[in-house]
């Protein structure tokens, strides 16, 4: 598997999680951690662009 394709899921899998724990942190009312959950969250977004990136500069 390329890496670029590699950082393209391990960003997916990071939005996905950040996500999840966002809206657990809003159900159960814990502003830490819909906090860490957006910061995962756009953390795996920056992943996936970089993944992107490389995928186009290898062409």
């Amino acid at each position: 598997m390329n890496p670029s394709t590699n950082d393209q899921i391990k960003g997916k899998f990071h939005e996905v999680k950040g996500k999840v724990k966002e809206a657990a942190g809003r159900a159960v009312g814990n502003p830490d951690l819909e906090t860490e959950g957006h910061a995962e969250n756009l953390g795996g977004k920056v992943q996936t662009k970089v993944g992107q990136i490389e995928k186009v500069l290898e062409k």
